[in-house]
């Protein structure tokens, strides 16, 4: 079997023997080629269709393992912290467990040393109230419930130990003949418009102590002397403006700031109820009051308990 291929016209034709092996041969390899060059265009065709889709599959299937581990990992924290609240709310109980004896306990002390009624109240809280300096600010991280009860027991430790102090001091001063003890308020109208302990301070807003309470009363008002004692000054101070100072012994101590006049003088004695000055507003102050300080053997104390206390007859 022949093919004749006629190029031109007027070419020489040319002829392949199929019968020949050799001529067969070329012609499956050139057939050969050709199909291999078609399957090699079709895988790339097919690649290049395929590809992205494969591609973004994969990354999902990363993205889901991550997001997997991630979950694990978050599943650990949250059993862990779970762990940590549980133990802080054991600890919780056993503080109010605590907390319960202490009261207990002061009732039982109250009771103890025979005070009258209204001298002393373990079951009200005593105010706060201090100097004014700075005071440091505490952050807790916990979850918000357990943090506002560890803080409210806290506060209930806090008013406990002042309590208790107060308590002692006053069972002790049972001793002390009842005109030496500071007793009553300073003025014989008025209300208290600021507390022993921690306050904004009124000036910057800043936090800071105050030592002592403050009363509210009218310029010129009598302020008298709460116990009998000594007065060891009489005069102005930093911050306090006109101060009288006076000791009634055994460790105890009482100042009256701001005032608009000092009436005793240094080495007066003055008795229980004594006028020793007036009510003003000198120093560091926002309007017409009394600072009244109790000092006890060098110390300044919250005077809430006594300034509720009544005198023995």
């Amino acid at each position: 079997m022949n093919i004749i291929i006629v190029a031109k016209p007027h070419a020489v034709p040319q002829t392949i023997d199929l019968g020949c092996w050799r001529t067969r041969l070329k012609c499956g390899a050139i057939l050969g080629c050709a199909a291999l060059a078609c399957a090699l265009l079709g895988v790339s065709v097919a690649y290049s269709v395929a590809g992205p889709k494969t591609r973004t599959l994969a990354e999902v299937r990363e993205l889901r393992e991550q997001s997997e581990a991630r979950l694990r990992e978050l599943e650990q924290v949250k059993a862990s912290t779970q762990r940590d609240l549980d133990a802080l709310a054991v600890k919780l109980g056993a503080l109010q467990a605590h907390a319960t004896r202490l009261n207990a306990l002061g009732e039982r002390l109250t009771r103890a040393g025979k005070l009258d009624d209204g001298e002393f109240s373990f079951s009200e809280a005593p105010a706060v109230g201090g100097p004014e300096e700075p005071a440091a600010q505490i952050v807790h991280t916990a979850a918000p419930q357990l943090t506002d009860s560890i803080d409210e027991l806290h506060q209930r430790f806090v008013r406990q130990q002042a309590q208790l102090e107060v308590l002692e001091n006053l069972l002790l001063d049972r001793k002390i003949d009842s005109d030496l003890l500071p007793s009553g308020m300073p003025v014989n109208t008025g209300y208290i418009s600021s507390y022993f302990g921690g306050r904004p301070d009124p000036f910057n807003g800043a936090s800071a102590f105050h030592s002592g309470i403050d009363f509210d009363a009218n310029t010129g008002a009598d302020i008298h002397s709460v116990a009998e004692g000594v007065v060891t000054w009489s005069g102005t101070r930093p911050g306090y403006g006109n101060v009288v100072e006076v000791d009634h012994g055994n460790g105890y101590m009482t100042r009256y700031a701001h005032n608009s006049q000092n009436l005793a003088e240094v080495g007066q004695r003055v008795r229980v109820g004594e006028v020793i000055a007036k009510v003003g507003s000198t120093g560091r102050s926002t309007g017409s009051h009394v600072h009244f300080e109790v000092w006890l053997n060098g110390k300044a104390v919250n005077p809430i308990a006594y300034v509720r206390s009544q005198r023995k007859a």
